[in-house]
């Protein structure tokens, strides 16, 4: 393929998708067909810098610019050539949180990421106010409570937007994002696919005693659905995105996205009746919906697809970041016992000895992975904790497993809520994210977890980058009335392959007693976090 896809490049055909992750900015470059041409990759950490957890906007723009130089550098490695055109672009970001500026474009506040749970007085308020679960991390969230914190520069908010958002905007000069991405940050009614009006309403009228000049609308981007065009890429985008100076501006814009929504598009789960299973640095369900949920639930999120429709999120802060420390710490050990070992090695070893070798329910030790607070259990911080029972069988199998089961603790909790209470059922439930990478171990925990069939897709690896840049794909390419349901189905899963799990009954009553555990463990955790 490769004369074939230099062709692609040098006409400038090429379609980008670039996702800032938790952890990594992946940029994504595609042909009209969805293949992947080449990949670039930027590695960055979020800060914890006075009490709020941020990315300060120097390091958000090098790791754009980063991210797509390494793209150029693959291109350049793979082909013998350069990106001087695109015909596209889509941009897309971890959901939620809070970035406001003034009528120059001057940043009124530091970057507060959907990590930060210091917002439960607002998201209670507003709760209760719109009969609708507006979650900590949501955007109106942090504004409100910015509101009931007396902060001044609320005042001088002009524009509200997201991380997608804002780069979107930076390299565009459109101030609008796809509706998925904005259901994050204020609610959407089904109907109209945009800010529920009455709502609004509503929001208004409650911070109508506070003088300000604006009114919600006014400072919350234009809300796009998947296959809008929201933009090209100006000159200044262009420059600011390539430092090198050779990309020229006009390619297209796709509506910008959240994780969330790339992560259905890479999955084919947008259609009623399907979900998708993201698991990172946080970990997150989406269910599309085919009926409203009955009443409210603090536990569930409901955001949209890409296109408009209710999604039910159950969206856990926390995931693989305590993994990764325990990780790292037998790196370390093996380090000092003067082994040379590869870090992928110890995740396979270990994630295979758990599976093969890890009683069902962990024999008697817990681990509660809380590196932040989190909501969906009602805790405002967290702390990493591993406790078991004096007779406990004490096994590196069952202190994996453990930690594996921990990450998907949270999310069985919240899921338990959707199918006992709502009776949501889902045709199937597709996975994707790092923890899938070790065939077998970490799918079947999580099939055991949620008592479902869990499938694995052969494209789950190339993640919400690669889902961003098939959005884009989707706005060039659609037919005429055609959905995006259709098309992901049609024109690029169409003989996708994938290995599907079935819960192992004796998995699920161990997860089960697990849970049991868990749950009481989680006293503990609250008693240890508020310390």
């Amino acid at each position: 393929m490769s004369d074939n896809a230099k062709t692609v490049i040098e006409n400038g055909a090429g379609i980008l998708g670039i996702e800032f992750g938790s952890t990594r900015i992946k940029s994504v470059l595609i042909d009209a067909s969805h293949n992947i041409l080449a990949t670039g990759i930027y590695d960055w950490e979020n800060s914890f810098k006075d009490g709020v957890w941020t990315y300060p906007m120097e390091q958000i723009i090098s790791g754009l610019q980063g991210s797509y130089a390494s793209l150029v550098s693959d291109v350049r490695t793979k082909y013998d050539t350069g990106i001087t055109k695109l015909a596209a672009i889509g941009i897309s970001g971890m959901m939620h949180g809070y970035l406001p500026f003034d009528k120059d474009g001057k940043q009124l506040a530091d970057f507060r990421t959907w990590r930060n749970t210091m917002t439960a007085e607002a998201a209670a308020e507003l709760s209760k106010a719109l009969n609708f679960n507006i979650p900590q991390r949501w955007s109106i969230s942090h504004l409100y409570q910015a509101i009931l914190n007396g902060e001044k520069h609320v005042k001088d908010i002009a524009f509200l937007t997201t991380l997608a958002g804002y780069i979107h905007f930076r390299l565009t000069g459109e101030k609008n994002m796809g509706v998925g991405e904005a259901s994050g940050m204020f609610p959407i009614d089904p109907e109209t696919r945009t800010y529920d009006a009455k709502m609004v309403e509503t929001f208004d009228s409650m911070i109508a005693d506070k003088g300000f000049s604006w009114k919600i609308l006014d400072i919350l981007p234009e809300v796009l659905n998947a296959g809008d065009k929201a933009g090209s890429l100006t000159e200044e985008g262009a420059k600011l995105l390539d430092v090198s100076g050779t990309l020229q501006a006009g390619a297209l814009f796709a509506p910008c996205e959240g994780d969330a929504g790339t992560g259905m598009c890479a999955t084919d789960s947008v259609n009623p009746g399907t979900g998708n299973i993201s698991a990172g640095t946080s970990v997150f369900s989406m269910i599309v919906l085919e009926k409203n949920l009955s009443k409210p639930h603090e536990e569930i999120d409901v955001v949209t697809t890409p296109d408009g429709l209710p999604v039910a999120m159950v969206h856990c802060n926390n995931c693989s970041s305590d993994i990764n420390a325990w990780v790292k710490l037998f790196a370390d050990f093996a380090s000092v016992m003067g082994l040379d070992v590869n870090m992928g090695d110890i995740y396979t070893k270990l994630f295979t000895d758990a599976y093969k070798n890890g009683d069902k329910d962990c024999g008697g030790v817990l681990s509660i992975n809380y590196f932040s607070g989190e909501p969906v259990t009602g805790l405002v911080n967290g702390r990493p904790m591993v406790v078991r029972t004096p007779d406990a069988a004490f096994s590196i199998s069952n202190f994996m497993r453990s930690n594996i089961y921990s990450a998907f603790a949270t999310l069985k909790y919240g899921n338990d809520i959707l199918i006992r209470e709502e009776n949501v059922k889902t045709s199937r439930m597709m996975a994707q994210g790092g923890l899938f990478k070790t065939p077998l171990a970490a799918q079947q925990m999580l099939s055991d977890a949620l008592d479902s069939p869990v499938t694995v897709m052969d494209t789950a690896s190339e993640g919400g980058a690669w889902g961003m840049a098939v959005l884009a794909a989707y706005m060039l390419g659609k037919a005429e009335g055609e959905s995006l349901g259709d098309y992901l189905h049609n024109k690029v899963f169409a003989g996708q392959g994938g290995t599907t799990l079935d819960p192992d009954p004796e998995g699920v009553k161990g997860f089960d007693r697990y849970m049991e555990g868990y749950r009481k463990a989680l006293k503990a955790e609250k008693v240890v976090a508020d310390e």
